[in-house]
């Protein structure tokens, strides 16, 4: 068996979305539904799970690393770092987790494909594109490994590194992206979702499905679990904690794959009046477990989980991470919409694309080469261009995979 061989073996994909909807709020399964059948690139964003099964039947290097577990183009993108500073970087963790670090770059390159038909590309220029991206991921390991331990760790993209390598149009597309990203903080958050009641006090502003009010009359139990996600944040983000209160909490839906775990926010106040947004997000554990077959660790804690690997897989983490449990179930915290935005596929030219995928791929090689065995993927890859030419042959096969099942599912719901 070799890595260019899509192995399909006995397989059911209705059976694995079915098996993740039991799970979730059952109220919002149509909703996931209805937006993972949007398009077929929105169907590959949400089946991180039956992508894993799919790869567990194939070919694997045996070399393991703390991998992202659903490292699609769309969840490469911007973030504030600590500094307040535009940082792009993988910025999805639901189902990050130590795996087989072909199964983040297979991932990656079949959602390249599906991205570039999504914008009306040609297979030449999906072909094209699938080859940069791997080709980013090629001499990010290189050039990374090449340094010591400690300059890797420290290495990060930020906003004028990835805008010196685009031309003209792609800077334009990045800087727009970057003025939508900067305008997704607290305040304006806060300015969007609440309106202040007779007495002042904020509160948010009902809007369901998506944003559904809590009743917070429990306050006491409400303090106490804000007390346990404090106790778990670094102590300078804790004793900042301290000067908020809780003012509202409202359930609210997000993603695309993500419908139906149990997601809130938390809106505080701060001295002078000053808003903080912070999501509360289930964590349930990771595909590369449940479906991918990997062993997982003797009582992890789901939230600590998505927690600890994404500081590891990015260069700077937002300070605010932290975790809790609640009614058996757990849960991680961060900042909502920190300046938080991503680049429109269809805003690129395929060449822009092209650009845009290498770095991807150069984010993700980042975040590989911090697990120790990283100088082993090096080795295993080698100077050809033989395992590229594998991946890609891969990807596209299983891009049609991918399309298959999402036509299978689409016309289940619509039944």
């Amino acid at each position: 068996m070799t890595h260019a061989e899509y192995v399909r073996g006995r397989r059911d994909p209705v059976t694995i979305v079915e098996a993740q909807n039991a799970s979730r709020v059952q109220a919002l399964v149509p909703l996931r539904h209805e937006r993972m059948t949007a398009s077929p690139f929105a169907f590959f964003r949400a089946t991180a799970g039956i992508m894993a099964a799919d790869l567990a039947r194939g070919a694997t290097t045996g070399i393991q690393v703390v991998s992202c577990g659903d490292a699609h183009i769309s969840n490469f993108g911007f973030y504030a770092s600590p500094q307040r500073t535009l940082v792009f970087d993988l910025n999805d963790f639901d189902e990050a987790a130590w795996g087989p670090w072909e199964w983040d770059v297979k991932r990656l390159v079949t959602s390249v494909i599906i991205g570039a038909r999504d914008a009306g590309f040609s297979e030449d220029q999906a072909h094209l594109s699938a080859v940069a991206a791997l080709d980013g991921y090629r001499r990010g390991l290189v050039d990374l490994l090449a340094m010591s331990a400690l300059d890797r760790y420290f290495y990060g993209l930020d906003f004028d590194r990835i805008r010196a390598n685009l031309d003209s149009g792609g800077r334009d597309v990045l800087d727009r992206a970057a003025r939508r990203a900067r305008r997704r903080r607290s305040d304006t958050v806060a300015a969007r979702f609440t309106h202040e009641q007779a007495d002042g006090t904020p509160r948010f502003i009902d809007d369901p499905p998506v944003l559904t009010r809590l009743d917070i009359a429990d306050r006491d139990r409400l303090e106490q679990l804000f007390a346990d996600y404090r106790a778990t944040t670094r102590s300078d983000i804790s004793l900042l904690l301290s000067q908020y209160t809780l003012a509202d909490a409202a359930t609210r839906v997000v993603g695309v794959g993500s419908v139906g775990t149990r997601c809130s926010i938390l809106l505080l106040t701060g001295p002078r009046g000053a808003s903080l947004v912070l999501q509360i997000k289930e964590a349930q554990p990771s595909v590369i477990y449940t479906w991918g077959g990997v062993a997982e660790a003797a009582a992890v804690h789901q939230g600590e989980r998505v927690v600890t690997h994404q500081r590891i897989l990015q260069a700077v983490s937002d300070p605010f991470l932290g975790h809790l449990d609640f009614d058996g179930r757990d849960y991680y915290v961060r900042q909502f919409r920190d300046m938080k935005g991503s680049i429109e596929i269809d805003e690129l030219t395929p060449d822009q694309f092209s650009t845009y995928v290498a770095g991807c791929g150069r984010v993700l090689a980042r975040g590989h080469v911090q697990s120790p065995d990283a100088p082993a993927i090096q080795g295993y890859v080698g100077r050809s261009r033989r395992f590229d030419r594998a991946i890609v042959d891969w990807s596209f096969a299983y891009a049609e995979q991918s399309l298959a099942d999402f036509e299978r599912v689409r016309a289940q719901a619509l039944a």
